[in-house]
C-alpha cells in the first residue's frame, strides 16, 4: 500500500467505510485516550469551565508541581480549560494519532505520548530553575501559569513518529513543527509554550530509541533547493514573531521586546489615557491614543508593514529570486539600524533631570526587563539575519526577466499618486468626519504616513483624526489598499517564469552554442556560476576558484578558431595572474593541447549511444526489456515534458523525490558538471518521467541539448533520480525508452553522461580509451613530468575507489554499461604538473562549494572506511 507523505495520492480504499474502520481499527490507544479524555472532564464537572479550584492543583501542571504534585505531570493530559479546549484537544489528537499510531504501534504510541508529555513538562521545570538567575522577570511572570491539555501529548507523539519517516519527511516536519514551538516559545514566552516545546524535543529523542537505535545529532546535508526553504521558513518565524508578541495580551518571551522594533502595534493603558484626555495641553496625546486604542484591521496591518513585507520576500526567496534576497537583506540592515539606536538608548546614561526623555525606538521603557542584557541581546536577531542572507547569497541567483522591477516601479508608482489623489479628494468630501476638520494643506501634509504604520519612527501625533465611520475607513484603508496592490505586485515578479534572465554574455554564449555547437558536455556551460570569455565566434566558460580558472569542456565555436581560443584564454588567465586548467575535454583537445606542452589526465569516462544501432535486441539486452516489460505491466508510462510546463503537483513530487535523495547523503549536493533542480528548471532541457496511471511519479530524468549548425542532433542525461519506494528499474526504463523515442525523432546519438573519478579497463573502453597513462605521460614532456602523471593517476584510481561508497561513481559507470554504450575518456588539461595540487582544490571547490567541515569529515571518514 503507497503511502500519502511522498507527495502521492491517497488509495482509494481510506475514502470507503471499510477503510476508515481499518484506520480505527488500528489505532486503539487514540480512541482510549480520546475517551478518557472526555470521561475525566464530565465525571469531574470540567468540560465547561475547566477543573474545579480544589482539583487544580492536582490535574494541572504548574511550576510548583515538584515534588508535592508529581502526579499532575500525568494527569494534566486528560483535562482542559473549557469546552472549546476539549474541542480542539480531542480534533489535535485524532488529527496526529490515527494516521501515527498505525505507523509506529500503539505501543511505542503510547510510550512516546506520554513519556514526552512528562518529559516535556519536568525540561521545562528544569530549564525555569537554571535560568531563574539570568532571566528573573520572565520566570517570575510564569510562576502563576499552569498548563493542562494534550497539545504536548500530540507534539511528542508526531516528532517521536518522524523517526519512522523518509529522510526528507522526518526533517520536513521537524524543522516546521519546531519552528512554530520555538516562535511561541521565545516571543509568547508561555509555560504552556515552553512545556510543548519541551515535549517535542523528548518525541524527537524518543522516536528512535524506540525504533533500536540512537538519535542523530549534526547538520545534515541540505540541497540548494532545501537551504532556501530553511532561510526563507527563518525569516518567516522571525516575521511572524513579533506580530504574535504585539497580538498575544500577556506575551513576555525574550524575544518579546522584538515587537518594538518589527510592529508599532502599542497596548493603551485606559488609565494613562484618562489622564491624557483630561488635560487640556496632552489632547494631542489624548487623540493620537484613541487613535491606538480604536484601531481597527486596517491599523493593525499598518502596524505590522515590515513583518508583511519580510513574508512577502520570504516566499521569494523559497523561489531562490534574487530581488526577494535584496529586499529582505534591505529592511533587516534597516531594523539593525534601529537596533543599535535602541541598544544604545539602553546602554547610555538615562537623560538629565532638566531634559526631555528619548523617544522613538531608544526610548523603550526599561522597567519591564530585569537586566539591560535581556533586551540588547534580542535586539541583535536583524543582525544575525542580515549577515546569514550575506553568508547565503549564492542560494538565490533566479533573477526575473529584463525590465520586470521597472515595470512594478511604474505600477506601483502609479498606484501610489490614484490612492493619494483619492484620499485627498475624499478626504476633502467627508472632512466633517475628521476632528479637527482638515483643509487641504492638512490632508497633503498627512497622505506619507497613511502609507506608513501609525507613527512609525517617529513619536509624532496626528494632525486630525477620524471621527465617522466613512472617515475612519477611508483614513485606515488607504494603506492597506496601497500595500495590498503592491504586494500582489511583488508575489506576480516571483511567479513570472525566470527564463530569459540570462545576462547579455549568457544570451551570447547560448546564441554560439546554438549556431556552432559543441560537445556533447557543451550545455553545461550555460549553468549559473560559470563566467564566460569571448573571441570572435568562440566562448570559453570557466570559473575562478583561488587563483585557479577552471574553463569547463573545450572552446565552444567554429572547429577551426578552437585551437586559437585556447592558446589566447591560457594568455589571459596569465595576464590575470591565474593558473589555466580545462576540464572535461575530449581526446582531440587533449592531442592539440599536448603540442603545445600541456600535460593531461583521464579524470571522467563517457558512454555515448549510437541511436541508429540501437534496438535492446539478444540476451545482452535481456535487463532492459525486463524492465520494459515490468513498467507497461505496472501502468507506468514514459512521459516527456518539462520542468516549467509540468503541472504543479508534478513539479512538487520531483522536488520531493530530489531532496529525498540529497537528504539521504551524509555530504551536501555535487554542483559543476553534475546537475539539480535549478538546472531542471530550463525551457531548453526535457524532463522524462515516469508516471503511472495515478499521476505518481516514479522518477525523473533530465536531457540537456546538444547542437550542431543550429539543430539539435542529440542529448545528453544528466539529472536522475527514483523515488525511494517506487518502480525499482524506473531508471532503466527511463533511459531504455529515451532512446527509443529519441531514436524515432531521427536524433543521432544519445550521451549518458560522464561519470567523474570513474573509468573502465582499457579492454573494455576500446581504442578510445587505450593507453590512458602513457599518452598523459608522453603529453606532458619529461621523465618529471611522466612520473607526475603516473602518481596522479594512482591517485585518482585510489581517490575513485574512497568516494564510491559514498558518491558511487563506479557504481553509476557500472550501471550505464547495461546499454552497452561507447566509452570516451574525458580529461583534465594544465599546464604545469607543480600546479596540480591547486587545481585539484579548484575543482573539489567546484564541485562542493559549500561543504562545511562536519560533511568534510564525514567525507575523510568514508575515505579511511575505504581504506
Amino acid at each position: 500500500m503507497r503511502q500519502p507523505d511522498q507527495g502521492r495520492r491517497v488509495p482509494s480504499g481510506y475514502r470507503t467505510p471499510a477503510g476508515r474502520a481499518r484506520v480505527l481499527h488500528g489505532s486503539p490507544a487514540t480512541l482510549t485516550f480520546v475517551a478518557l479524555f472526555w470521561a475525566t472532564g464530565a465525571l469531574s464537572a470540567s468540560i465547561r469551565f475547566g477543573p474545579p479550584s480544589l482539583l487544580l492543583p492536582h490535574v494541572a501542571a504548574t511550576s510548583h508541581s515538584v515534588p508535592d504534585h508529581w502526579w499532575a505531570l500525568m494527569l494534566s493530559a486528560f483535562w482542559e480549560r473549557d469546552l472549546a479546549g476539549y474541542v480542539v484537544g480531542t480534533l489535535v489528537v485524532l488529527l496526529a494519532g490515527l494516521p501515527l499510531e498505525r505507523r509506529l504501534g500503539s505501543r511505542k504510541f503510547t510510550i512516546s505520548a506520554l513519556g514526552g508529555h512528562v518529559l516535556g513538562i519536568l525540561a521545562t521545570l528544569g530549564f525555569l530553575a537554571a535560568a531563574r538567575g539570568l532571566m528573573g522577570s520572565w520566570i517570575r511572570d510564569l510562576s502563576g501559569h499552569f498548563f493542562v491539555g494534550p497539545s504536548a501529548l500530540a507534539c511528542a507523539a508526531v516528532m517521536a513518529a518522524t523517526a519512522a519517516l523518509s529522510t526528507l519527511w522526518r526533517r520536513r516536519i521537524r524543522v516546521v513543527l519546531l519552528a512554530v514551538l520555538l516562535l511561541f516559545a521565545m516571543y509568547a514566552g508561555g509555560f504552556e509554550d515552553l512545556v510543548r516545546l519541551g515535549a517535542a524535543a523528548a518525541g524527537g529523542l524518543l522516536g528512535p530509541v524506540l525504533l533500536g537505535r540512537w538519535p542523530r545529532f549534526g547538520r545534515p546535508a541540505v540541497s540548494r533547493h532545501e537551504a532556501r526553504i530553511l532561510v526563507a521558513l527563518l525569516l518567516t518565524v522571525a516575521a511572524v514573531g513579533p506580530v504574535v508578541a504585539g497580538l498575544a495580551p500577556h506575551a513576555v518571551g525574550p524575544l518579546s521586546v522584538l515587537k518594538f522594533l518589527f510592529t508599532n502595534i502599542q497596548p493603551v493603558d485606559p488609565a494613562a489615557l484618562q489622564a491624557s484626555c483630561s488635560r487640556p495641553a496632552g489632547l494631542r496625546d489624548c487623540a493620537a491614543a484613541q487613535l491606538q486604542l480604536r484601531a481597527g484591521a486596517g491599523g493593525i496591518f499598518m502596524a505590522i508593514l515590515p513583518s508583511f513585507l519580510l513574508l512577502l520576500f520570504a516566499d521569494g526567496l523559497r523561489r531562490g529570486r534574487r530581488f526577494a534576497w535584496a529586499g529582505a537583506l534591505l529592511i533587516h540592515a534597516t531594523l539593525s539600524l534601529l537596533a543599535a539606536v535602541t541598544i544604545a538608548g539602553v546602554l547610555l546614561p538615562p537623560p538629565g533631570p532638566g531634559l526631555p526623555a528619548r523617544e522613538g525606538v531608544g526610548g523603550i521603557e526599561l522597567s519591564g526587563y530585569s537586566h539591560p542584557l535581556s533586551l540588547v541581546l534580542p535586539m541583535l536577531l536583524p543582525v544575525f539575519l542580515a549577515v546569514l542572507l550575506l553568508a547565503g547569497r549564492s542560494l538565490f541567483p533566479v533573477r526575473a526577466p529584463h525590465g520586470t522591477y521597472l515595470r512594478l516601479a511604474r505600477r506601483v508608482l502609479v498606484g501610489l499618486v490614484l490612492l493619494s489623489l483619492a484620499y485627498v479628494g475624499l478626504g476633502l468630501a467627508l472632512a466633517d468626519g475628521f476632528t479637527p476638520v482638515p483643509g487641504l494643506p492638512q490632508l497633503l501634509a498627512d497622505v506619507p504616513d497613511r502609507f506608513l504604520p501609525l507613527g512609525f519612527l517617529v513619536d509624532r501625533s496626528p494632525a486630525f483624526f477620524p471621527e465617522s465611520t466613512a472617515a475612519v475607513v477611508l483614513y485606515e484603508s488607504i494603506g492597506v489598499a496601497f500595500w495590498a496592490w503592491t504586494g500582489a505586485l511583488l508575489l506576480r515578479t516571483f511567479l513570472r517564469p525566470a527564463h530569459g534572465r540570462h545576462s547579455a554574455d549568457e544570451e551570447r554564449a547560448r546564441r554560439i552554442l546554438k549556431s556552432h555547437g559543441g560537445g556533447s558536455l557543451s550545455w553545461m556551460t550555460t549553468w549559473s556560476g560559470n563566467s564566460y570569455w569571448f573571441s570572435g565566434s568562440s566562448f570559453i566558460a570557466y570559473r575562478v576558484l583561488s587563483g585557479v580558472a577552471v574553463a569547463l569542456g573545450p572552446p565552444v565555436g567554429p572547429p577551426a578558431d578552437r585551437q586559437a581560443a585556447f592558446t589566447e584564454f591560457a594568455r589571459h588567465c596569465r595576464f590575470n595572474g591565474w593558473t589555466p586548467c580545462f576540464y572535461f575535454v575530449p581526446d582531440e583537445l587533449r592531442g592539440m593541447a599536448g603540442s603545445l606542452g600541456w600535460g593531461s589526465v583521464q579524470v571522467a569516462q563517457e558512454t555515448v549511444l549510437r541511436l541508429d544501432q540501437v534496438s535492446f535486441r539478444g540476451k545482452k539486452f535481456q535487463d532492459i526489456r525486463t524492465a520494459l516489460n515490468r513498467a507497461a505491466n505496472a501502468g507506468i508510462r514514459a512521459e516527456w515534458t518539462s520542468f516549467g510546463q509540468a503541472p504543479i503537483a508534478v513539479q512538487a513530487q520531483i522536488e520531493a523525490i530530489s531532496e529525498e535523495w540529497v537528504a539521504d547523503k551524509k555530504v551536501p549536493e555535487m554542483g559543476f558538471t553534475l546537475g539539480s533542480l535549478d538546472e531542471l528548471d530550463d525551457p531548453e532541457v526535457r524532463c522524462l518521467l515516469a508516471i503511472d496511471s495515478d499521476h505518481t511519479v516514479h522518477a525523473v530524468a533530465s536531457w540537456l541539448p546538444v547542437y550542431r549548425n543550429g539543430y539539435v542532433v542529440g542529448w545528453t542525461l544528466d539529472f536522475m533520480r527514483r523515488r525511494g519506494d517506487g518502480f525499482r528499474a524506473s531508471i532503466d526504463f527511463l533511459i531504455a525508452s529515451a532512446a527509443l523515442s529519441l531514436q524515432d525523432e531521427g536524433c543521432e546519438f544519445m550521451s549518458l553522461s560522464g561519470a567523474p573519478l570513474a573509468r573502465v579497463p582499457a579492454s573494455s573502453a576500446g581504442g578510445g580509451a587505450s593507453g590512458v597513462g602513457s599518452a598523459a605521460s608522453a603529453s606532458a614532456g619529461g621523465s618529471s613530468g611522466a612520473d607526475a602523471n603516473g602518481a596522479l593517476d594512482r591517485m585518482l584510481d585510489w581517490l575513485g575507489a574512497a568516494l564510491e561508497p559514498v558518491y558511487g561513481f563506479r557504481s553509476l559507470l557500472a550501471f550505464k554499461a547495461k546499454f552497452k554504450p561507447d566509452y570516451e575518456p574525458m580529461y583534465l588539461l594544465y599546464p604545469d604538473a607543480a600546479a596540480l595540487p591547486a587545481i585539484a582544490n579548484a575543482i573539489t571547490r567546484a564541485y562542493l562549494p559549500s561543504i562545511n567541515l562536519g560533511q568534510g569529515l564525514t567525507l575523510v571518514r568514508g575515505l579511511l572506511t575505504r581504506r
